[in-house]
């Protein structure tokens, strides 16, 4: 992230909710941690082409709750039932002690930040081209309901022979706001060329104080926020966030 604050960890306790939720104290902590960072590399590393964008954690005192965020449940589950099966398996033996599995599908993975970091870096791994790649991205989560989405690749692009830098942006994406739901997506495209990273940044409208995101009820409801659950982008004036400039992004 260079010298940028990364909008989950900047927003953690406020709107945004832990992706790992348990207490371990003094004696358990690092063990749980280094668990929890296990479990999560393996599940993207064999099954990420299943499009995971967020895993979470809960532990108890005898078993581990595993909640899996996908957009393509099928692939996760497979024929009846055994890829997940065997998935179970594997988390067993890391953190071993029982763990449950919770799936939960992403109904609108053009929503999700990270899953359009995903497809962006997949169509650049089949030789798309880049500005192409990152305009129709830009304008499917546009329409799809998102606020405001900002998307920077850097690498060798096209095969240049001197890496750089390309930025896009469309609507509103106040990093600096709290109360603003900024969801930050990166995936890297490993090409002929080298590594491409693909870094987004998708707002998708503002949390009422004292709320917090409830991503299983917006898997549900498609990546959306309902009606009254957010104040969306502010008309007129220059309101928190905005300059007038154009706004302070």
């Amino acid at each position: 992230m260079g010298q940028k604050i990364h909008p989950t960890g900047y927003r953690i306790g406020t709107i945004e909710p832990w992706t790992s939720r348990w207490h371990g104290g003094k004696r358990n902590f690092a063990k749980f941690l280094l668990q929890d960072k296990k479990m999560r590399e393996h599940i993207m590393k064999e099954y990420g082409s299943a499009g995971i964008p967020r895993i979470e954690i809960e532990r108890t005192a005898d078993a581990v709750n595993a909640v899996i965020y996908t957009a393509r449940p099928g692939v996760l589950v497979g024929r009846k039932g055994i890829r997940i099966d065997q998935l179970k398996a594997e988390l067993q033996a890391i953190a071993g002690i029982t763990v449950h599995l919770t799936i939960h599908e992403v109904k609108r993975p053009e929503l999700s930040a990270g899953l359009v970091a995903e497809n962006i870096a997949d169509q650049l791994r089949r030789r798309m081209g880049f500005r192409r790649a990152v305009k129709k991205a830009i304008q499917t989560s546009i329409q799809a309901g998102a606020q405001g989405v900002k998307i920077t690749i850097s690498g060798r692009l096209g095969g240049a022979e001197m890496a750089r830098v390309l930025t896009e942006r469309e609507g509103r994406v106040p990093l600096s706001t709290i109360q603003s739901h900024v969801e930050y997506g990166f995936a890297e495209a490993r090409t002929t060329y080298g590594i491409i990273g693909i870094k987004v940044w998708m707002y998708k409208g503002d949390i009422d104080r004292g709320k917090q995101i409830d991503y299983r009820a917006l898997s549900a409801q498609g990546g959306r926020f309902e009606r009254g659950g957010g104040r969306g982008p502010r008309r007129g004036g220059r309101g928190r966030g905005q300059s007038g400039g154009g706004g302070r992004q």
